[in-house]
């Protein structure tokens, strides 16, 4: 048997702006329309006003730059949160922020609100690197940033970027020194990702950028892992480090494959096996919350298999991978009997390790992970 449905104990609030769309960028955001912060605050409140004071251990602002946000227009959204969820003891509060703008008055209003987690995207700290990303900030605006808010939140992650078009390993070992030179507690490493519909895609396309090799790629990976185990990190899920005790509780949420609620343009949630994505158009998105209709754009119903194989995906994802007799509780249905044929296939292959009690990726699995976890869907 599985276990019954269960209420949410996790939410993800979205912030649509930011100064400047960066060209790998395919969030949901308006950049130069901050005419529509006043808008979206008071849809916001809508949006919330339909719950009662809901009880959360984990609570998360993302964008979009959230700290965009003038630092009054910021401590009206943190009081809306505060009003619409209870933190309980021991909560995790995440805000992303952009090192570039980011004042000490934004970093006072987010610690007065209770902010006790705060994520940069400082994505390299080499010059010309941050050029191509199109960032408007440098290195020592990462160093400035981590600076102001350690004096008020001790938690601090950063989040770096790899596999930058003319990057190569001694400019990405370079970064790595920088970031760990901070004394983060936590570090998120991405790939640099060329998606449909953004600019980065249609400059690769006429030739003006080109993608590094896959051999270059993995080296940068492979480096990252061993450079931040040596610094005292343990790599809990695919992408992201952490000091002991600091991973991040909220995103481990979506991992689990556990229910979480989802407010803002662009947002997802999962309730009771049901995803639901509210519009990624922001003026949309308005648009429906002021008129008092549905914000929802998409919306889809997991039957229980696939509910089960979706939760293999995303446990892959985590260094402790999938265990057997907790994947039968919650799923009710068998490891084994579900996906027999793929966890025998890639564990010969080398890319999982496979025990009576765990399914995980090997080292070698991390590398083609993607390849690994299409087998399971």
């Amino acid at each position: 048997m599985s276990l019954p449905p269960c209420e949410p104990r996790a939410a993800y609030v979205h912030v649509p702006f930011c100064a400047h769309r960066c060209g790998y960028c395919d969030f949901t955001l308006v950049a130069g329309r901050d005419d529509l912060i006043e808008d979206y605050l008071r849809a916001m409140e809508l949006e919330l006003s339909r719950l009662e004071s809901v009880p959360l251990d984990t609570l998360f602002i993302g964008g979009g730059t959230p700290t965009h946000l003038s630092p009054p227009q910021l401590a009206r959204l943190l009081d809306l949160l505060r009003r619409s969820f209870e933190l309980a003891p021991g909560y995790e509060f995440s805000v992303e922020a952009n090192p570039a703008g980011l004042e000490r008055e934004h970093v006072r209003v987010l610690a007065d609100a209770g902010v006790n987690r705060v994520s940069l995207g400082a994505q390299s700290f080499d010059p010309a690197a941050l050029a191509t990303l199109e960032r408007d900030h440098c290195g020592d605006d990462v160093r400035r940033a981590v600076e102001r808010v350690r004096a008020r939140i001790d938690n601090v992650s950063l989040d770096l970027i790899f596999g930058v078009p003319g990057q190569n390993l001694a400019s990405w070992d370079d970064t790595l020194d920088q970031a760990l030179a901070l004394e983060p507690t936590h570090v998120s490493t991405y790939g640099l990702t060329f998606e449909k519909g953004t600019r980065f895609w249609g400059r690769r396309s006429r030739g003006e950028l080109r993608s590094l090799s896959d051999e270059t790629e993995r080296a940068m990976y492979a480096h990252a892992m061993d450079r931040l185990a040596a610094a005292g990190f343990e790599q809990y899920e695919i992408s992201n480090f952490a000091r002991p005790g600091r991973r991040c509780r909220h995103n481990e949420v979506y991992w689990k494959g556990e229910p979480h609620y989802g407010f803002g343009p662009g947002a997802a949630r999962y309730l009771n096996g049901r995803r639901e994505m509210n519009h990624r158009s922001v003026t949309t998105w308005l648009k429906r919350v002021f008129a008092g209709e549905d914000p929802i754009a998409d919306a889809e119903e997991l039957s229980p298999e696939e509910r089960a194989r979706e939760s293999i995906v995303l446990g892959l994802r985590r260094a402790e991978g999938i265990e057997r007799n907790e994947f039968r509780v919650r799923t009710g249905f068998d490891l084994d009997e579900l996906a027999a044929e793929p966890i025998a296939r890639h564990c010969l292959s080398g890319l999982l390790d496979v025990d009576d009690a765990h399914v995980r990726l090997t080292r070698e699995g991390r590398f083609l992970a993607d390849a690994v976890i299409v087998d399971f869907l």
